[in-house]
């Protein structure tokens, strides 16, 4: 006899043995609703028999003349089946479905035999007995019209749970068709219908406006103000003052001016070649995650999942009482049960109190630019710097803001996305903005990828690829940064949008990218790290961005200043936790899966966010830039790439006369020591590395020593005609303190007090020199 406490068997799932995947059965739904549709299709037109009038029948009692629709509602059902990864069929959209039928049906049944609703429904009229539902109550207690605003409040509502989709979004189409029809009558321009029609643009005006804005902006669009109007003194007055404000601001415009025709680009020139991704067997990998999270004595109650592009997030929610770094340790254990690698945990998900763990799925899915472009994010942008990055983990499209950014560092090893990342940023603010708005500066020292957009309207010089033209054309942009400063502050803006509204003539956004930061590092750092960092620091309120790639992920390449003043970063794969730190001091790009995997991070966010980047062909660009060239020319400006004369970006070299101002004091000290090295100036001129070695640049192209010998310092090349100079210039001093003690020589002491601090100066450089002879002897 057996005391002991049975053992429960334990009910095995369908799923679990040999079950169908989700897949199957979201494949076997849909081909049952696509059948009845058809089958209700067929009884309408009573070619179904005997059973498919029966179900005629049915169907007219029930919906009346709604019946109709019912085959559309079934089609619909059947589509969503098909594509779970990107529309689940949840209990909300059910609710919003039964919301937009009943109302329908009540609404029909109630306009059109709102005095016998009973006896329409018997004989199957109007909306049939469901439409009866709604529309007898509402009219017995509100009457006719409150039953009318009733049933259409309901049938936005279930519009909105269907589409899971915003109010702003359903009633854009009306705005659209009074702007056409204001178009049609007169009251607006065509160049005014195209602004007025882009969203984004109004938005972010709204994000700026006071007063005096709004009405400059009512003027701009020509829409008649019904209030009051004001004294036509002061009308006068306030003309007045915007006349010579906008004197003013005319005389100091910028000279980046584009005067060809505005572009806007169709989106036939992109293709829909979008596909869909197979997860696996969802059920049996919840199955296998909570059992394996058992063997190790955790407990955790399996949430919702969601299929992304690439990867299906599964998400948890552990037990009270366990560490969360205890389920993060089990990352190579998951991977062994699942049979699949690389695993990213998730830990917490931020704003949730639940866990996420992400397993690669059989086959990931390819997400077009175009289906990005016409999303409801991208359509609902505020900004006309709006990003299409890709979709995440929910299958959801993302879109981020340059603007807020202000600027963008991409990094990853090679083959990981950078360049695919790189053309649909660029294409995504094409078709966006004009040349009026908008102008790029690229820099691609790989001569690959950027010169394919040499042409474009929106390039301010062809695609640079020499190192010292892109440190010329820093030195210009910062020139550019400072003289924009110096207009916003005339004219009273704090950005460059309120200036622009104020201004007759705009200034455009500066985008400037670079595609392989790390070849510029290795030849002239100093000065490429200066240049980018002084931008990066300023350049925000002025219009002007930075996007830089690399796919060297180093702390010689993205330096600690770079990171501190460009916080939003996107890593593609990397090879090691060390190369995902030096980019987002966080680990995980190690462990995605490459081809457009991405983690995306900015400071609004606080974490990364896993992204599947957007996908843009080398024929796709190409017919864009095909199209901008036809339509308008280029208008490139002379000297961007030229010497820079009088700008200064961080070496302390004056570029006007090309010499630094401690360079004389440089040679004196390199004849002392007879040989020439940068930690030799670094000690005597107390100066930084950077300026150092500059120092010894320019004394090598004057030919005063020679090139740079490994770690051995540098000879001079002319002793002799180095010693007369010194001797010379030695001479010259010795004079000029003898002029000085001859003025001193009347009465006064004070030249016994310079000599003696000159003998204390000498002697301390003897003491410096006899340090250096040490050090470089050991």
């Amino acid at each position: 006899m057996r005391f002991g406490k049975p053992k429960r068997r334990r009910k095995l799932g369908y799923d679990e043995i040999g079950g169908l995947s989700t897949e199957a059965k979201n494949g076997i739904l849909a081909i049952v609703f696509f059948v009845l549709g058809i089958v209700a299709l067929l009884s309408f037109l009573g070619v179904a028999g005997v059973a498919g009038e029966k179900l005629d029948f049915i169907l007219s009692i029930g919906f009346g003349a709604v019946r109709w629709y019912i085959f559309i509602v079934f089609m619909a059902l059947g589509y969503l089946m098909l594509r779970p990864d990107e529309h689940n069929l949840r209990i909300v959209h059910v609710v919003g479905l039964l919301l937009l039928v009943g109302s329908f049906s009540s609404f029909i049944h109630l306009v059109w035999h709102s005095d016998g609703l009973v006896t329409a429904a018997k004989f199957g009229y109007g909306g049939g007995y469901f439409g009866l539902v709604l529309s007898w109550p509402l009219l017995t207690f509100t009457g006719f019209l409150v039953s009318l605003v009733v049933l259409v409040a309901l049938f936005l509502i279930g519009l909105i749970l269907f589409f899971d989709t915003s109010l702003e979004t359903l009633l854009r189409p009306i705005h659209s068709a009074r702007l056409l029809i204001d178009k049609v009558s007169g009251k607006i321009s065509d160049q005014q219908y195209e602004k007025a029609k882009r969203s984004k643009d109004m938005q972010a005006e709204e994000d700026y406006e006071d007063d005096e804005e709004e009405e400059f902006s009512a003027k701009e669009v020509g829409e008649e103000d019904e209030e009051e109007a004001e004294p036509e003194d002061d009308e006068e007055d306030e003309d007045e003052e915007e006349a010579a404000l906008g004197d003013t601001i005319d005389q100091d415009s910028h000279t980046i001016q584009y005067t060809g025709a505005e572009v806007e680009l169709p989106l036939d020139l992109l293709s829909k070649n979008g596909s869909k991704p197979t997860s696996g067997d969802i059920k049996g990998n919840q199955i296998i995650i909570k059992r394996t999270l058992q063997h190790f004595h955790i407990n955790v109650d399996m949430g919702e999942v969601n299929v992304g592009p690439t990867v299906t997030q599964y998400t948890l929610k552990p037990a009270e009482g366990v560490k969360l770094s205890k389920i993060v340790s089990l990352n190579n254990d998951l991977a062994l049960a699942l049979a699949a690698h690389p695993i990213r945990i998730e830990a917490p998900i931020p704003g949730k109190s639940l866990v996420g763990i992400e397993v690669p799925n059989v086959s990931a899915a390819t997400v077009s630019l175009r289906e990005l472009l016409e999303s409801p994010e991208y359509k609902a942008r505020k900004s006309s710097l709006t990003i299409a990055l890709g979709k995440n983990v929910k299958g959801q499209s993302f879109v981020a803001d340059l603007t807020t950014m202000p600027h963008l560092l991409i990094a990853g090893a090679t083959g990981s996305g950078k360049s695919v990342a790189i053309n649909t940023l660029i294409l995504s603010l094409l078709y966006q903005n004009s040349p009026v708005d908008l102008r790029f500066i690229m820099v691609d020292p790989k001569r690959v990828e950027l010169p394919l957009y040499n042409g474009i309207p929106h390039l301010l010089t062809p695609v640079i690829t020499d190192v010292k033209k892109t440190i010329n054309a820093l030195k210009w942009t910062i020139a550019e940064m400072e003289r924009r400063f110096e207009l916003l502050s005339k004219s009273g803006s704090r950005n460059i949008l309120t200036y622009n509204k104020k201004a007759h003539d705009k200034l455009p956004v500066i985008v400037f990218i670079i595609d392989e930061l790390a070849d510029l590092m290795s030849t002239s750092g100093a000065e490429v790290e200066a240049g980018i960092i002084r931008l990066a620091q300023m350049a925000r309120a002025v219009g002007i961005h930075l996007v830089l790639a690399t796919q060297r992920p180093s702390v010689d390449v993205i330096t600690g200043l770079m990171k501190a003043n460009i916080p939003a970063r996107v890593a593609f794969s990397v090879a090691s936790l060390i190369d995902s730190r030096t980019i987002l001091d966080l680990p995980g790009a190690e462990k995605l899966m490459g081809r457009g995997d991405m983690l995306f991070l900015t400071a609004e966010l606080g974490k990364p966010i896993r992204l599947q980047g957007a996908f843009a062909t080398e024929e796709e660009v190409k017919k864009v830039v095909r199209y901008l060239k036809d339509k308008s020319n280029a208008e490139y400006i002379d000297g961007i790439t030229e010497k820079q004369t009088g700008v200064e970006i961080g070496s302390g070299v004056d570029d006007e006369g090309g010499e630094d101002e401690l360079l004389g004091d440089a040679k004196q000290i390199i004849i002392q020591a007879g040989k020439a090295s940068a930690s030799l100036l670094q000690r005597r001129l107390r100066v930084g590395y950077a300026r150092a070695a500059r120092i010894l640049d320019i004394l090598e192209q004057q030919g005063f020593i020679g090139p740079a010998d490994g770690a051995k310092p540098r000879e001079i090349l002319d002793p002799t005609v180095a010693e007369e100079e010194y001797d010379e210039q030695k001479h010259g001093d010795l004079e000029v303190e003898d002029e000085d003690e001859s003025d001193y020589e009347e009465g006064e002491d004070e030249p016994e007090e310079e000599k003696t601090e000159d003998s204390e100066d000498e002697e301390v450089e003897g003491e410096d020199e006899g340090d250096y002879k040490e050090e470089e002897e050991k």
